[in-house]
């Protein structure tokens, strides 16, 4: 049986609680305490402790102190370390482009007064009469609380929750006993979930690793004879290698935001073997400064991500973080064999790239990769063994994703179920 609670919620969002659950306020449940720390040399000879910030908190709400930075608190300021239940509550993410504001973490018991949390965080202390602090932060990173902050965060720049709105989000409740019953069975289903990610990720990326293991099994490995009618030719040998460019200055109206396509990076990643731009276009004039290829043609990135091939499936531009391979001599070699040998020896093509932060492989280095080259009506023969064998591996991958996503979506549906009373 339910029954209607009267609460000052808008009358849209009014819904049946179960008996015994009422509507409470954040503020009602909760004290509120601002993370904060001062300069190191104003607590010299203090007692130290890691601080942690938005950093330390991931999408998933929990906390990670790996990098929180140590910082120096004197007694006057042991208010801001934080103890077992606590919560932890991002009200500033610091960019728009990241809207993390409302991300909660709650503090466990084995970092219960070790830590403190810095001036983008706020901190929730559980009134352990009324609340079941892991209920509650669960509550506070599902989709109820989400809403609740992107109405009351802004738009700006910086999103911010203030804690003189933030105390208003509403949260249904039953009674304590009920609260830590239902805690308790979120942690137990919650760990099954766990284990089930873990063990379809594995799945997952056990299926990602079968076309290195399909490629080495059809491509002759160093040591092993050669077979015959095969040959070593070097890739310069069969097509012309050309650098992408771009056009100058970048962002030029002139130049940029017209209808030629012009590849990048997440494009390839995205697409696999055969590639359409889709990210990122110029103008007719613009591309007069970048790089033309022709559809078929076979592309190497060489900046950021060295060695990683695609197809062009339509005409477009590159920049000069690839390099394309024109007048490809297929009469001596086909395109999907030459894009699956590029994949196959891209660890050993990375390698010869250069640069600590942006690795980078050149024109020359690209033209001088040498494989062995067999026949055509042998490319012929090992491409109908790949095509079959990825075709597998494209089905077995997009069930393993799909048994992942299925997974994933499994805590939000337990939630609802646990504020809805029916757990």
């Amino acid at each position: 049986m339910s029954a209607t609670i009267e609460t000052p919620r808008h009358q849209e969002e009014k819904r049946k609680l179960s008996d015994g659950w009422r509507w409470v306020r954040l503020g009602e449940v909760v004290d509120c305490f601002p993370g904060a720390w001062g300069e190191d040399s104003e607590f010299e000879n203090s007692t130290a402790v890691q601080v942690v910030g938005t950093s330390q908190i991931s999408n998933e709400g929990l906390l990670n102190t790996n990098d929180a930075p140590i910082r120096y608190l004197n007694q006057r300021e042991t208010i801001a370390l934080c103890f077992a239940g606590d919560l932890l509550v991002v009200k500033s993410s610091g960019s728009a482009a990241n809207i993390r504001s409302g991300k909660t973490a709650i503090c466990p018991n084995e970092l219960s007064g070790k830590i403190a949390c810095a001036n983008f965080l706020m901190r929730l202390v559980p009134r352990p009469e009324v609340i079941e602090p892991y209920l509650l932060w669960h509550f506070l990173n599902g989709e109820d609380a989400k809403a609740f902050v992107r109405r009351v965060a802004g738009s700006s720049t910086y999103p911010n929750i203030k804690w003189s709105s933030f105390k208003n989000l509403e949260i249904p409740l039953p009674h304590l006993d009920e609260q830590r019953r239902i805690a308790e069975v979120l942690r137990e289903k919650m760990a099954t979930v766990d284990k089930a990610r873990i063990a379809a990720q594995a799945r997952l990326e056990a299926v990602k690793a079968l076309p290195a293991a399909f490629l080495q099994q059809v491509f002759p490995r160093p040591g092993q004879p050669i077979p015959t009618g095969w040959r070593w030719v070097r890739l310069g040998e069969v097509c012309e290698i050309v650098r992408g460019s771009s056009p100058r200055p970048k962002g030029d109206p002139r130049y940029y935001g017209g209808k030629v396509p012009r590849l990048m990076v997440e494009d390839v990643t995205r697409d696999g073997m055969y590639v359409i731009p889709n990210v990122d276009f110029l103008t007719e004039e613009g591309a007069t400064f970048s790089r033309p290829m022709k559809k078929g043609d076979v592309v190497i990135v060489v900046s950021g991500a060295p060695g990683m091939p695609a197809i062009l499936n339509v005409d477009a531009c590159i920049h000069d973080g690839f390099v394309g391979l024109r007048n490809l001599m297929t009469e001596s070699i086909i395109q999907e064999y030459l894009f699956y040998l590029l994949v196959y020896l891209r660890e050993s093509t990375d390698k010869q790239a250069t640069g600590a932060i942006f690795r980078n492989l050149t024109t020359y280095q690209v033209g001088r990769i040498a494989f062995l080259l067999p026949p055509i009506i042998e490319q012929k023969r090992i491409l109908a063994i790949l095509r079959e064998q990825m075709a597998a591996v494209e089905k077995t991958r997009a069930a393993a994703e799909e048994e992942l996503k299925t997974i994933n979506a499994l805590p939000a549906a337990l939630l609802r179920r646990a504020f809805n009373g029916e757990i």
